[in-house]
């Protein structure tokens, strides 16, 4: 771990060690020295430049979450100390919303949701980040629809020319990080069933998945088996079914006590069409931002499977595009 703080003793020790330390630790001033200044960070719904942002969006967080906790579930990564590493890590978030704020009033209500987020780290500093919150678990845990909520969100914030813009390859910013992942065969691999799935070979979940696999989907939804892979990913690519797909990085490792995995992130950008998981098409522009985390496993020997998968976009900041150039307000 050259560069890095000896008190880490590994890539995913550091990954999980900073995020306890920032959030339930209170260090959030440890920031200034875990992030650097210039720190660009995408998620679906927004690119925020700048460390103080990241600060002042944690505070908040805090204060309407002071329970939260991030439980580590993997860091899938690549890269070295020297040259730079990208972790692609997992976490299982609890929290009560117990103070008004960016969700509204205080509801009292207990919140379970997963995030995914791909960081780019370098000398003890992550410089580059992509982060996606399942804001659809989130939401409807409140109450509330993913396309309320969007709708709502667009009205807090000034309205359709003054809210906040989604991530799109428009208002993307090119960070330090170009890496693309590495070379591993797990990783080729899902890149290989995601590309088929994406191609409309819907028939190859039912030969790259086990047939009991457990699937964890936007919503906190879980799902097990072949028809609960068939009916999200057929959802998602019937509502956009012309859209660009693209994998921006791709990850897979082999590690001791640990199955095989993998991690893609990838991205849909096209018009939403088509009837599917969005419902009557629009004709809208949209870009979709995904990161999957997948492990693989040989129940039967000799027939290795894909037997968990984990997939995270977000449905609200889809929505919000999607009204924006509707104007259904």
């Amino acid at each position: 771990m050259k560069g890095f703080d000896t008190k880490f003793s590994s890539f995913p020790d550091y990954i999980i060690g900073i995020t306890k330390e920032i959030w339930e630790d209170r260090g959030i001033a440890t920031l200034h020295d875990y992030y650097a200044p210039d720190i660009i960070v995408r998620s679906p719904a927004s690119v925020v430049v700048g460390n103080a942002g990241v600060i002042a969006a944690t505070m908040a967080t805090l204060a309407e979450f002071p329970d939260r906790q991030l439980l580590g579930e993997d860091v899938i990564w690549s890269g070295t100390p020297e040259t730079g590493m990208l972790s692609s890590h997992r976490i299982i978030s609890t929290a009560t919303h117990a103070a008004d704020g960016v969700y509204g009033t205080a509801t009292g209500v207990q919140l379970r949701y997963r995030i995914l987020a791909d960081c780019h780290a370098i000398n003890n500093q992550i410089n580059d980040e992509w982060l996606i919150r399942d804001q659809t678990a989130i939401v409807r845990q409140l109450g509330h629809s993913p396309k309320d909520y969007a709708r709502n969100l667009i009205a807090r914030e000034g309205g359709p020319e003054a809210c906040v813009k989604p991530c799109t390859p428009e208002t993307d910013i090119d960070g330090p990080y170009r890496g693309r992942g590495n070379d591993n065969e797990w990783g080729a691999r899902l890149g290989h069933i995601l590309t088929r799935i994406m191609d409309a070979d819907i028939a190859v979940i039912g030969i790259e998945y086990d047939r009991g696999a457990q699937v964890e989907y936007p919503g906190g939804q879980t799902g097990h088996g072949w028809n609960a892979a068939d009916r999200f990913w057929m959802g998602l690519r019937a509502a956009f079914p012309n859209a660009r797909f693209e994998i921006h990085h791709q990850i897979g490792r082999d590690d001791p006590h640990m199955p095989p995995r993998a991690a893609l992130r990838w991205s849909l950008t096209g018009k939403h069409d088509g009837w599917g998981m969005f419902g009557r098409p629009t004709g809208a522009p949209v870009h979709v931002m995904g990161i999957t985390h997948a492990e693989f496993g040989e129940m039967i020997p000799g027939q290795i499977k894909l037997r968990r998968e984990w997939t995270l976009f977000d449905e609200t900041a889809i929505w919000k595009q999607i009204l924006l150039q509707t104007g259904e307000l």
